[in-house]
């Protein structure tokens, strides 16, 4: 296990947070009190009805609003927590992963602030940060711990060691699984934001009127690339190394990875019906998508999500206590945190393993920058900061080294 590496901030240290990543022009003020990272403010401009006629985000138009709101955003952060700029101690920023004409805004401004203030500006990963959402106005929790990121863009599974020390050991090999959720209610009618719209709908259906795919990834499958996946039996979970990766003497044992798009798939051919095939009989039409029909598609769609993410983190549970690492924490980051079915689950296992559960408070759930400000706290403390010469990037790169 490494330690961590981090101390406590000092008391009463402000920063100054910046998020514009995706289509949220955020900005918050976080001071470091009584052993925790507290929110002073949290502003949160969405860009919703912007996007909405397109069903999704168009970047260019995206870049354009984050331009005209990043100045009054970052004022009204300011004068939310009651503190004048010259008052903050560094400004933090999300500066990877995302649309980089987003990105680039957020940096813009957020080293100009830093520049006319003489403070560090500290470059934050979103992904990173979404883990530290769990963290805003509490103490830290007890090390290891399992850190889940669900979000629109990413599904990443991390063991951690703390704010800092964090080593990825599964993610998705194609959408993620709030990206899944929107498509999926882009296919059923719902409209847009699709995911809580999905969740909504889920509560009127039956989970088991329609049964979805669950995907079992191989050594072979996800890292070679080059044969079918081998399935396992039945309840059975391969061998898997403590960091979460298949021996190479197994190449089909499972791994930590998750996939979405055979779910998609799935979805899919329930609305539309199966596409026809030569030399085959006409496959049976699909059934009518009455109201009920669309909620049990709803329901179902999501418990297989959720299902799948379920047994990824008992698998890598499982992994780490057999290394002698068992996680006592498990944090929980990301827009589809606040899926009420997926909170449910992530508790229930939680419970069952005597583990600590951090799901962050809803507002901190979608892209704000009070998550950002909150993890620059613990760089700081580390003596970590960057330099103008910061620049944006569209990857992550968290726990990869």
């Amino acid at each position: 296990m490494t330690a961590p590496r981090q101390h406590a901030p000092f008391e009463g240290a402000t920063i100054l947070g910046i998020e514009t990543s995706c289509d949220e022009t955020a900005a918050s003020v976080v001071r470091w009190t009584a052993r925790s990272p507290r929110v002073l403010s949290n502003v949160v401009g969405s860009q919703h009805e912007l996007h909405r006629r397109y069903g999704g985000v168009v970047p260019e138009l995206a870049s354009r609003a984050h331009l005209e709101r990043i100045v009054p955003t970052v004022r009204a952060a300011l004068d939310d927590a009651g503190v004048c700029a010259t008052d903050l101690h560094a400004i933090a920023v999300g500066n990877r992963p995302g649309l980089i004409g987003s990105l680039l805004v957020g940096n813009a401004a957020a080293k100009a602030y830093a520049w006319a203030l003489g403070v560090p500006v500290i470059g934050i990963d979103h992904v990173a940060a979404h883990l530290a959402a769990g963290l805003l106005d509490a103490e830290e929790p007890a090390w290891p711990a399992l850190g889940l990121v669900v979000s629109g863009g990413h599904t990443h599974l991390f063991r951690m060691d703390g704010p800092l020390e964090m080593r990825l050991m599964g993610r998705t090999i194609d959408d993620a699984i709030g990206e899944a959720f929107d498509k999926a209610a882009t296919v059923l009618g719902l409209g847009y934001p699709g995911g809580p719209l999905l969740d909504a709908r889920s509560s009127d259906g039956d989970p088991t009127a329609v049964r979805f795919p669950m995907p079992r990834l191989t050594a072979r499958s996800v890292r070679r690339g080059t044969a079918p996946a081998a399935q396992d039996a039945p309840g059975s979970h391969g061998t898997q190394a403590a960091s979460g990766a298949p021996d190479d003497a197994t190449p089909n044992a499972r791994t930590l990875d998750l996939s979405f798009s055979g779910m998609k798939t799935a979805l899919l051919y329930a609305v539309r019906g199966v596409p026809a095939a030569p030399n085959r009989a006409p496959p049976p039409p699909p059934e009518p998508l009455t109201e009920r029909r669309v909620s049990d598609l709803c329901a179902g769609f999501q418990a297989a999500a959720v299902a799948q993410v379920i047994d990824v983190l008992g698998r890598a549970h499982d992994a780490l206590a057999a290394g002698g690492g068992a996680p006592r924490t498990l944090l929980v980051g990301g827009g589809v945190s606040a899926n009420r079915h997926l909170r449910a689950e992530v508790a229930r296992f939680a419970d069952a393993r005597g583990m600590s559960l951090r799901l962050p408070a809803m507002p901190y759930c979608v892209d704000n920058a009070a998550m950002i400000a909150g993890l620059a706290h613990w760089r700081l403390a580390a003596g970590e900061h960057d330099d103008l010469r910061l620049a944006p990037s569209a990857r992550s790169t968290v726990g990869l080294s």
